[in-house]
């Protein structure tokens, strides 16, 4: 006998864990749930174990990737936690105008949904991920951040001189104090693993939830697909030990990344040519800046502050709006007198999806073919015109040089856009409240439901998202 529940949740993520929260919170307590984690538990004591050489562990972690023809690469955490496992704990929030990108600026393609709609989502993550955040910001918010912001470094000071709101402290999952469990950051620049555990993780924030008595779940178990029925999915097929079972569910929510949703989807025979396609994610490219006479030092974690000088406006038209991260990793320049007169950024530009880069099936059930040809002229535009900014935003710096990469980043660890929310099915997979537009008791979680992308990084909206999907879906 098939086992039954009322909702089969696929992944432990930040998509689905802030589903969960939620969804617990307002269901019944005789609901019935199962959650289906394709990786392991890896406690972060066994963990650090690890790196320090203490244990040894076979752990599949962030740096198992995707690659395609493009030699792009879309890497991922198939543990539970998921990318909190990896990730830095960047939050900004996006702006409203990235809600309007086609009405405002003609390109990409409007959310269904605006700012004001996830505004007091966004509130309730950064309470429980306890986000470290300056007093003004460049987006409208309501009330101080959790806890106060990180400090800035010499230039970055100068910076926020010229620049005002437009130049912030980074808002951040890594604490700038110590709080519950929780140490305050050391800026030791090891993110991937804080050893102090100041960055927010799945386990250190939300492990609990996993521990409610009704919940089930059940680890190594990777979902291939779903029984469809009409309008309605009836049950998830999943491997473990090897043997595919199945189990029935009344919701089922895909909180996987942005290559699996889709994937799953394309297996259960979804038609809808939007499913898979638009696979992308914004572009890095790194710029040191060498000064005279100015000594670069200060800032309290790895990267203290955003700049938004090139993000918004009219430009967008044309070419990629793009964030700026000041890297405060521990450097200096190897020239003598000059340890410190030295600063590195980051400038992120975001890209518009296409179609023909894709997420479609391939021989192996479980494993999925990324085509990949590359990314927009869009966005291209806005690399070009790199030196330029450089110089009009940072030529009041007393600079020596500038050395500006190559675009080499292979990833920014941000997979989007595969599984789309819109007004209809011409349009998108999803609807505004993250419901299939076909399959009506399937929601579909994470940064794959992304139409567009922004320059910030994705995983404060995306964690606002499943908290209000939750909300919508239990009304």
């Amino acid at each position: 006998m098939t086992d039954q529940y009322d909702l089969i949740i696929v992944g432990t993520g930040f998509a689905s864990s802030f589903f969960l929260k939620s969804y617990l919170e307002k269901a019944g307590s005789n609901k019935k749930i199962l959650v289906l984690e394709r990786g392991k538990f890896h406690p972060y004591t066994e963990r650090l174990a690890l790196k320090r050489g203490e244990k040894e562990l076979q752990i599949k972690k962030a740096g198992q990737t995707y690659s395609t023809d493009a030699g792009k690469i879309w890497v991922f955490d198939p543990n539970f936690g998921g990318s909190s496992n990896c990730w830095t704990g960047c939050t900004p929030r996006f702006l409203p105008n990235d809600f309007k990108l086609n009405t405002l600026y003609g390109v990409g393609q409007d959310w269904p949904l605006s700012y004001e709609d996830i505004e007091p989502y966004y509130i309730e993550v950064e309470k429980i991920m306890s986000i470290s955040g300056p007093e003004k910001t460049p987006f409208p918010r309501r009330g101080p951040y959790p806890l106060p912001a990180h400090q800035l470094s010499t230039v970055d000071s100068l910076l926020q001189s010229r620049y005002g709101d437009l130049y912030i402290s980074q808002p951040t999952a890594r604490a700038s104090k110590a709080v519950g469990n929780r140490g305050a950051c050391c800026s030791s620049s090891v993110c991937d693993l804080c050893p102090v555990n100041a960055k927010f993780t799945i386990e250190n924030g939300l492990g609990h939830i996993y521990e409610d008595p009704r919940v089930t779940i059940k680890y190594e178990a990777q979902v291939i697909g779903l029984d469809t029925k009409e309008n309605l999915a009836k049950s998830v097929h999943y491997i473990q030990d090897n043997f595919e079972k199945k189990a029935d569910g009344e919701t089922i929510v895909l909180g996987a990344n942005a290559v699996f949703n889709a994937h799953i989807l394309l297996n259960s025979g979804d038609a809808n040519p939007n499913t898979g396609a638009g696979i992308c994610e914004q572009l890095g490219v790194f710029a040191r800046l060498y000064y005279n006479d100015l000594d670069n030092v200060g800032g309290s974690s790895i990267i203290s502050a955003n700049g938004y000088m090139m993000y918004d406006g009219e430009h967008r038209k044309n070419h990629a709006a793009c964030i700026i991260e000041s890297f405060n990793t521990p450097f200096i320049r190897n020239e003598a007198g000059k340890w410190r007169k030295l600063s590195i950024f980051k400038f992120i530009y975001e890209d518009l999806p296409q179609k023909e880069n894709k997420i479609a099936l391939s021989e192996d059930e479980r494993k999925p073919k990324v085509i990949y040809n590359s990314h927009s002229e869009y966005a291209q535009r806005g690399i070009a015109r790199l030196p330029e900014d450089i110089n009009k935003y940072f030529g009041f710096l007393p600079i020596e040089k500038v050395e500006i990469d190559d675009y080499s980043q292979k990833t920014e660890f941000h997979v989007c856009s595969t599984t789309k929310m819109g007004l209809n099915s011409e349009d998108s997979v999803i609807d505004k409240n993250m419901v299939h537009h076909k399959y009506r008791n399937v929601v579909v979680l994470g940064s794959s439901s992304y139409p567009s992308i922004t320059p910030s990084n994705p995983t404060l909206t995306l964690s606002a998202l499943s908290l209000r999907a939750a909300e919508k879906y239990l009304l």
